[in-house]
């Protein structure tokens, strides 16, 4: 993730039309789940503890160098129900190798029971570590968006996966897949802390929220904090241009 940042900051600085001192910028990070896929290949190198870590680093290295930037970053899935994602493609066999933690085990065995224990540590340590005002600054914020926290995989009438949602590997989303992540993150970005809506499932469209007009605004802290909320208010109404970008 480190070396993603670094590429990401050069780019910043280097990229024709972007002033790095004066334009906002908006970073996106979904990232751990490929860790929890190979955590029963080194216990020790895809802990939960070395993810914060590696979390930590890169949020304070984006603190450090990018001013005027707002990251938010997703809450990882739920991911046993991938175990249910099912097609006769070569990338779908291919996911018993590259996520072989959470495909193979057998049903309520002892190892998989580990592996989604893991999955809300991870999880429950993200949420502690954006807590609190560590990495809030006047210009430079971390928004926890927990949209897919608890969120279940599209299902058919019958109720088997819809697969439609998945590319080849049974693991990554589609266009469709993503134009649904877009829309439950657009709606966390202008929903307070502590009325974040969440996604149950992925079987029903996600309804776009507009801004409302007493708060057109990307939340960073609570609605109750009003210090807070008028940093993030005069600073946003300068805003000229927005750089996104996707860690994952």
């Amino acid at each position: 993730m480190s070396d993603q940042i670094r590429h990401m900051i050069e780019t910043f600085k280097t990229y024709p039309g972007l002033s790095l001192e004066e334009d906002w910028k908006v970073v996106t990070m979904l990232i751990g789940m490929n860790d929890i896929c190979d955590y029963c290949k080194n216990k020790s190198l895809f802990s939960a503890d070395n993810f914060i870590y590696y979390v930590t680093e890169g949020l304070e290295m984006m603190m450090n160098q990018l001013p005027r930037t707002i990251v938010n970053v997703v809450q990882i899935l739920h991911m046993e129900p991938l175990r249910n994602v099912h097609r006769p493609t070569l990338g779908c066999q291919l996911q018993k190798r590259f996520c072989s933690c959470l495909v193979q085990p057998e049903d309520n065995s002892a190892e998989l029971k580990e592996l989604l224990e893991l999955n809300a540590l991870f999880q429950r340590k993200l949420q502690e570590l954006l807590q609190g005002e560590r990495f809030f600054k006047t210009d430079f914020a971390v928004i926890l968006q927990p949209f897919l926290e608890k969120a279940g995989p599209p299902r058919l009438p019958d109720g088997s996966v819809d697969v439609s949602f998945f590319t080849a590997d049974c693991f990554h989303f589609t266009v469709k897949g993503h134009e649904e992540l877009a829309k439950g993150l657009w709606n966390n970005m202008f929903q307070p802390e502590g009325e974040k809506q969440m996604i149950d499932s992925f079987s029903d469209p996600i309804r776009l929220i507009c801004p409302p007009k007493e708060h057109p605004y990307i939340y960073t802290r609570p609605r109750v904090n009003k210090s807070s909320a008028s940093i993030v208010k005069k600073s946003t109404m300068s805003i000229i241009f927005i750089f996104v970008c996707f860690i994952y």
